[in-house]
């Protein structure tokens, strides 16, 4: 190329019309932190704008990131009012499923009944699934802010992923388009099935094909701006490691397949030890780590590769990640920005 991009995740932080961030990564690469420094930035950067960070993998940590206890409701953090939080408790979502099921009839021995106790039970990917239908939640809040909207409903400029592993999140990201076909072909069925399964559930069966077909408009709706590079984008974050390296280009390859827009590397735990001979440890470790870099420039030339560094400490609370997350915005420079890693690493 003849060109090469800006090493910022500016773009993403000033690009107005997005509407979904996803952060992932293989486990233990600073997904978290990556996630939270997105999210202060884009609520420092429109303070009159709200916006959401969610997470979705089952070792939550966005409550030991921001120092403050999150649950299944999103709330404000605290110092950035506009900022709010919620992680997804799969058991507790799970339960409150169940208990939706169970309205539909009170009739123990209903065979639907059972039928949709069974559905909401231990399915394998429950995890991504109840995911998504946070992702519903907030579609259909989308849809009521423009129109007449309830006071109490907030609608979130922008939502921010802080994902699950890799493979969790390609299921994930699977999921609108295996949903859609699957609910085609239930509307299909639903026809036929109709009149034996109103035998079978006495009646009742129309209020849940009537759910189906609008849980099947937002799914698309959803398929839709997934796939749209002006609402949706996603940011990995790796290491400058092979196995970390080699992950983030097999989750590349599966985004493009996707038609999801991916042009963002977040780079975490460097060392810059270029002039650091006191420790030759980490001058080894620093070389070992260039290699690595070296190759990430020839594979992603057209990408905005991000460089962060090493802290010797966690980057908790929100003050930490108001600093930390500079980074993301402007190149950290060893020279010019050591002090105030030095700083934070102090408190």
């Amino acid at each position: 190329m003849d060109f090469e991009l800006e090493p910022t995740l500016e773009s993403i932080v000033e690009h107005d019309s997005l509407k979904w961030i996803f952060v992932g990564g293989k486990g233990g690469v600073g997904k978290t932190t990556t996630s939270s420094s997105i999210a202060v930035q884009l609520a420092l950067s429109k303070p009159n704008d709200q916006f959401l960070l969610i997470s979705t993998d089952p070792a939550h940590n966005l409550s030991d990131a921001f120092c403050q206890k999150f649950g299944k409701d999103a709330r404000p953090v605290e110092g950035l009012p506009n900022l709010s939080c919620m992680e997804i408790d799969p058991e507790a979502a799970m339960s409150d499923l169940q208990q939706q099921a169970s309205q539909y009839n009170n009739d123990p021995s209903d065979p639907m009944k059972n039928i949709m106790n069974d559905m909401t039970g231990s399915i394998p990917g429950i995890d991504e699934a109840l995911s998504f239908m946070e992702v519903l939640k907030h579609i259909k809040n989308q849809k009521a802010s423009d129109g007449d909207s309830d006071e109490k409903t907030v609608a979130y400029k922008t939502i921010i992923f802080d994902t699950a592993p890799t493979g969790h999140t390609l299921r994930f990201l699977q999921l609108p388009a295996t949903l859609e076909k699957l609910l085609g072909k239930f509307k299909q069925l639903s026809g036929k099935l109709g009149p034996m399964l109103n035998m079978l559930g006495g009646g009742q069966q129309q209020d849940i094909f009537e759910k189906m077909n609008e849980i099947q408009k937002n799914v698309s709706e959803v398929n839709e701006q997934f796939t749209n590079p002006d609402l949706t984008t996603f940011v990995c974050v790796c290491i400058s490691e092979f196995l970390s390296l080699y992950e983030t280009e097999r989750m590349i390859q599966e985004l493009v397949s996707y038609n999801m827009d991916v042009n963002s590397i977040v780079v975490n735990q460097l060392l810059f030890a270029d002039n650091d001979g006191s420790c030759k440890r980490c001058a080894s470790r620093w070389k070992m780590q260039q290699k690595y870099l070296d190759q990430m420039a020839e594979l992603y030339e057209d990408y905005h590769v991000v460089k962060m560094p090493l802290l010797g400490t966690e980057v908790r609370g929100i003050d930490n990640l108001k600093k930390f997350s500079k980074f993301l915005l402007s190149p950290y420079d060893p020279e010019k920005d050591g002090s105030l890693v030095f700083d934070m690493e102090e408190k």
